[in-house]
């Protein structure tokens, strides 16, 4: 098993009473599996999304990555394993501006301590891979929504994590960029890699191999 969720609480306090983004939520991911999660807009996808990527608290509830027990580690050793195993292509792509696409996408890298010649082959193969090497000394804002969603991409997947996380990874392609990186989803599925998905997209689900409903912050019962 490479996640469980058990009875996930998280809520927000406003007026002297709780929102729940996360309400009761048990969920257990398989390594390998290819999890798409929908729901509407409010539903909890993207809060869903960080509490497995350690990077939301929760007030209540149990989680275990590959046995692990997260809720009883300290933030720094979470973020260790996060940076160890999880690739995270954020919805807002969360680029970091005063950084070239070249060190945007070299940065997990540094986390993870590999060698500086490797990260050189590593960062000129994925510029490759993505048809960005002409971009590579351009900054953030030079670039186009799909152009930075594309490196948001790239350095997700440049430390060849176990597991990627993926908020509507597609919303800012066009049609023919996004069945490319479907399509190389799927492919490093193939390869093992473990994929959870949040999507509004019917067509992105196809390449998933489970799919499970967000209803206010629960999984609904299919």
């Amino acid at each position: 098993m490479m996640l469980k969720l058990e009875h996930i609480y998280k809520w927000v306090s406003s007026g002297g009473r709780r929102i729940f983004l996360l309400n009761d939520l048990n969920l257990e991911v398989r390594e390998g599996e290819f999890l798409s999660i929908m729901g509407p807009s409010g539903s909890g996808k993207s809060t869903l999304l960080n509490v497995i990527a350690m990077l939301d608290d929760f007030q209540e509830g149990n989680y275990y990555f590959e046995e692990e027990a997260i809720h009883e580690l300290k933030a720094k050793k979470r973020t260790e394993i996060f940076n160890q195993n999880i690739g995270f292509i954020f919805q807002a792509y969360h680029l970091l501006d005063d950084l070239t696409v070249y060190e945007n996408i070299e940065t997990p890298l540094l986390y993870k301590k590999v060698k500086s010649s490797e990260r050189k082959a590593l960062v000129a193969d994925i510029l490759d891979r993505f048809n960005i090497v002409g971009k590579k000394d351009l900054f953030p804002h030079q670039l186009s929504g799909g152009q930075q969603q594309l490196v948001g991409i790239a350095r997700a997947l440049i430390i060849k994590p176990k597991l990627i996380l993926a908020d509507e990874p597609t919303g800012n392609l066009n049609s023919k960029q996004s069945d490319e990186i479907m399509q190389l989803f799927h492919d490093l599925n193939k390869e093992g890699v473990t994929i959870i998905q949040a999507t509004h997209s019917e067509s992105n689900v196809t390449y998933g191999s489970r799919t499970i409903h967000l209803l206010d912050g629960s999984i609904q019962k299919s």
